[in-house]
């Protein structure tokens, strides 16, 4: 005990010293930390963050295409719509309207996976800017980048990841219409709470969190009886209409797509939870130790601060315990899937109410040291880990084939060409190839098969029946999708070729992999 607080003495005293006399390398730090409030720091620090990660995105896949996620994002967003066969609308409309302005390309969806995750930055130092000032509303985002979600998870732009802007969206306005009551913050409320849903359906418990904390927090009287929780709703549900009114009309398509993930036994969902309880856990685990060297001894002050939350950070608290506690309720009662990865839109609110709540000033010195780590670990991962991973990849691959995606979307448009003499319309086959085909070709085929084949391979079968013939691809090793493609062709319809595609990294030839195409004519 005795050694600990001379050790938490000494880094106190370098902290007050370091902030008096600041070493010339810390006063660029410390200019930046003073625009905080004047309002030009934080957009800076979300800046400087897109730069660096999407350059780390653009070296680290420099050889592959991008991740069928994202992919089958594009294909959704090909079309407006009210919802489509496995997912609510949202990322398709995200994905839609930002090709609409920028490029189609790799680095274009890379760059809008980080402008999403600087945006759900943003939005959280909405929420932090409701309780502090200052260096505290920094430090919020500084330890939120140390956790994966903004980079690694934000990465495969899905509908996943575009819950991390549409969570601290509807938190805020949420505290905002708890707060005041007023009509135009419970509108904003619903509405907000409503896009998050047709971000993911996953966002009911978010809404769930919503009710939870309402009906927990001291000011529950007030606020239910008040118009402002019979708005929220009103507004939703309006928001929500015409998908609703879509979900009737194709049967529920993306619902009985989430229901595939509701058949596990008891103690599979037990298992999963705790899985999903420690990988919030893991994500958390640098973000949390970096804090708990930020506070030292005042550490112990934590039981204490958490039970003075003033009423907004006891809200959020509720919230927060909501959104990782009804989705094991969930699991256990219904038997359903709980990969951790669902819920890392939510580590925000622990972040806040932890920091928020911290009653005590944080020294410069600690601030400067975690801007630091953050912008180290960052430039790092850009400089040195990225062109590892490429060159890793570039000669072992990945297993859903991404080093080959340019290749043979480019080789089987080709061939189909020469054989057909027309554009290739539709393609199936394994889902990466065909929806990596659809992005990459220059003919931007439809993804999935036309309605005259007699079994469609895809999921997502093309809206027009149309005779101009498809092409369906796969590995060799796929013997399963080789199978399906050959009894969706009628025999002599279709020539079936193989053809060998090698993964190239800046001239640098890599491993390689045998495709099947069957090339049906009509």
């Amino acid at each position: 005990m005795h050694t600990d607080m001379l050790h938490d003495f000494a880094f106190s005293a370098l902290a007050e010293r370091s902030d008096s006399q600041p070493a010339a390398w810390r006063r660029p730090f410390l200019r930046w930390l003073d625009g905080i409030e004047a309002g030009w720091a934080i957009p800076l620090l979300l800046a400087c963050f897109v730069i660096v990660w999407t350059i780390y995105l653009s070296i680290a896949y420099a050889g592959a295409g991008l991740h069928p996620d994202v992919l089958e994002t594009w294909t959704f967003g090909r079309q407006f719509g009210w919802g489509y066969n496995k997912h609510p609308p949202l990322m398709g409309w995200v994905a839609g309207g930002w090709t609409a302005v920028f490029p189609l390309s790799d680095w274009s969806f890379h760059l809008m996976a980080m402008t999403n995750a600087a945006l759900a930055l943003w939005f959280v130092d909405l929420v932090s800017r409701r309780f502090v000032t200052g260096d505290k509303r920094v430090i919020v985002l500084l330890l939120l980048m140390l956790t994966p979600a903004y980079q690694f998870h934000a990465q495969r732009f899905n509908a996943n990841s575009v819950q991390l802007a549409t969570w601290p969206l509807a938190t805020y306005c949420f505290l905002r219409a708890f707060e005041t009551r007023a009509m135009l913050w419970s509108i904003a409320a619903g509405l907000t709470t409503a896009l998050a849903v047709l971000g993911k359906y996953y966002s009911i418990f978010l809404v769930m969190s919503f009710a939870f904390a309402a009906m927990a927090h001291p000011q529950r009287r007030a606020y239910f009886t008040s118009a402002s929780p019979w708005i929220s709703t009103a507004a939703g549900l309006a928001a929500l209409s015409m998908h609703l009114d879509w979900l009737v009309a194709t049967d529920a398509a993306p619902i009985q797509h989430a229901l595939m993930h509701a058949k596990s036994n008891l103690c599979t969902s037990l298992r999963d939870s705790v899985f999903f309880l420690l990988g919030l856990v893991a994500a958390m685990a640098v973000a949390a130790v970096t804090w708990i060297i930020v506070a030292g001894a005042r550490i112990r002050q934590f039981p204490a601060e958490m039970a003075a939350l003033n009423d907004g950070l006891r809200l959020l608290a509720y919230v927060a315990v909501g959104s990782v506690g009804l989705p094991v309720v969930n699991a256990l009662i219904m038997g359903t899937d709980l990969p951790s990865l669902w819920a890392l839109q939510g580590l925000f609110l622990f972040v806040v109410v932890v920091v928020c709540g911290a009653s005590y000033r944080i020294e410069r010195f600690y601030t400067v040291n975690l801007a630091m780590l953050t912008a180290g670990v960052a430039i790092a991962a850009a400089i040195i880990a990225a062109p590892l991973h490429a060159l890793y990849r570039n000669n072992h691959g990945y297993e859903e084939g991404r080093t080959f995606y340019q290749q043979t979307a480019q080789e089987a448009t080709r061939q189909w060409r020469e054989l057909t003499g027309r554009p290739l319309a539709h393609v199936g086959g394994t889902e990466s190839l065909a929806l990596a085909t659809t992005f990459y070709s220059d003919d931007h085929p439809s993804y999935g098969l036309p309605t005259t084949a007699r079994q469609p391979i895809s999921d997502s079968p093309a809206e027009a029946n149309d005779d101009r013939g498809w092409v369906s691809l796969c590995f060799r090793d796929q013997t399963d999708c080789i199978a399906a493609a050959e009894s969706a062709a009628r025999p002599g319809d279709y020539v079936k070729r193989e053809f060998v595609v090698q993964a190239r990294l800046f001239g640098w030839t890599g491993c390689t992999r045998t495709v099947v195409a069957f090339l049906v004519t009509r």
